[in-house]
């Protein structure tokens, strides 16, 4: 796999080490247990797979190089680079200005942009309107995009289901900027709709099959629909895309419950003219970094750690993952672990942070949990561990480590 030039303040030595050894002892990855670093009272596990993604390192590649190579002309960003207050944060110290926020919602008017200045493409993509506007000003906008692969690949297995006669049903958050863009894609080749979990899920199948009127459809999925969507029609043959980000259980669940729905419908027999055969659309990166926290929620823990911004959808459905079996933290930066007594944490459903006592259990021995998102850097995970070790007094144990054959 290509590598990217990622600026040195997004490295780890300690976590570069740990990954080159367990990709050199793994070369499938077929591995999925954690690593540990035993401090003595206090140990850590960390996840086999987590951190910057090729998506991102991409994105962040080619966001910097455009900064070096274009000094002096107006750089801006459509919305955050990716979900990480770091790096947006330092993007917004070299001068880069974001036309939008995460929602959408304007920052800078586009009618004060000239021809001369330079938009760049997040990674997450952007709709097809958007595109066309800011072509519109003559802004070439190609060289700086830095949509990621996956979420190409995703658009292209829309269009290519669309070209088959089947409407699609996009698994992803509606108001989360690659589902927009994904949405704008896919109602741009045939009908399209968005649902954000079972329960709408469920919803759309009653209407489907007659459980609920069809005048209901409006109330549910007006806002989440192409425009002309003919419920009466457009979900009779149908195939399902996603943000690549989602939990891949969801995203799984969702698709049979609607292909039964089909086969009740319509029968086994002739379900391949009703449902399309969709693969598994979720990056590989979402698929390592969430087997990889199964794998770690093997290993009994007091707690689990999970860093990444906020406004992270994949960050989140780690979070979720580890709730389901321990007291878990979400954080997007070590100063949020403020002292060994207090966490200063996001809740990953309204995003509001709050503090919380005694995260710690400092009087007995501890084991922790920890993994990142595919958006935050290393040089936080590197930072938290240090920090935590601080807490437990066994810095010395952590350097020995590094000593020993992790630098």
């Amino acid at each position: 796999m290509k590598q990217f030039e990622v600026p040195i303040g997004y490295r780890s030595s300690l976590i570069s080490a740990i990954k080159r050894q367990r990709k050199e002892a793994d070369k499938l990855k077929k591995d999925f247990t954690p690593t540990l670093l035993d401090l003595g009272n206090l140990k850590i596990y960390l996840a086999r797979h987590f951190g910057f993604c090729y998506g991102v390192e991409n994105a962040i590649e080619i966001a910097y190089k455009t900064i070096e190579e274009n000094k002096g002309k107006n750089i801006f960003l459509l919305s955050e680079m990716i979900h990480n207050p770091q790096v947006n944060a330092d993007l917004l110290q070299k001068g880069v200005q974001f036309l939008h926020d995460t929602l959408g919602n304007e920052l800078i008017p586009l009618n004060r942009l000239t021809k001369d200045d330079i938009v760049i493409i997040p990674a997450f993509g952007t709709t097809l309107e958007m595109e066309q506007k800011i072509k519109s000003i003559g802004i070439q906008i190609e060289k700086y995009n830095t949509t990621c692969p996956f979420v190409e690949k995703v658009w292209n297995r829309g269009e290519q289901i669309a070209q088959k006669g089947y409407s699609i049903i996009i698994h992803g958050k509606p108001k989360h900027e690659e589902t927009r863009a994904t949405f704008s894609h896919a109602s741009a080749n045939t009908p399209s709709v968005i649902v954000n979990d079972m329960e709408e899920t469920k919803t759309l199948i009653q209407i489907m099959t007659g459980a609920l009127p069809i005048t209901e459809f409006e109330k549910y999925f007006g806002n989440k629909c192409s425009q002309g969507f003919d419920p009466s029609k457009d979900l009779k043959k149908i195939g399902v895309i996603n943000q690549t980000t989602q939990l891949a259980t969801d995203t799984q669940a969702i698709s049979d419950t609607l292909r039964n729905a089909m086969m009740e419908l319509y029968g086994l027999e002739n379900i391949q003219e009703h449902f399309a055969d969709t693969r598994d659309t979720l990056c590989y990166a979402t698929n390592d970094n969430q087997s990889a926290v199964i794998g770690l929620l093997d290993t009994p823990a007091d707690l689990a750690i999970v860093m990444g911004g906020k406004n992270s959808s994949n960050s989140s459905h780690l979070v979720e993952l580890c709730e389901n079996k321990l007291t878990t933290y979400f954080i997007d930066s070590e100063e949020k672990l403020l002292s060994a007594h207090q966490i200063q944490q996001t809740n990953w459903r309204n995003k509001e942070e709050i503090v919380v006592d005694a995260y710690l259990p400092l009087n007995k021995e501890t084991t922790i949990l920890m993994t990142s998102g595919a958006s935050c850097p290393d040089t936080v995970v590197e930072a938290s561990i240090r920090k935590i070790a601080q807490f437990y007094q066994v810095e010395a144990a952590l350097e020995n480590i590094i000593l020993q054959g992790l630098s």
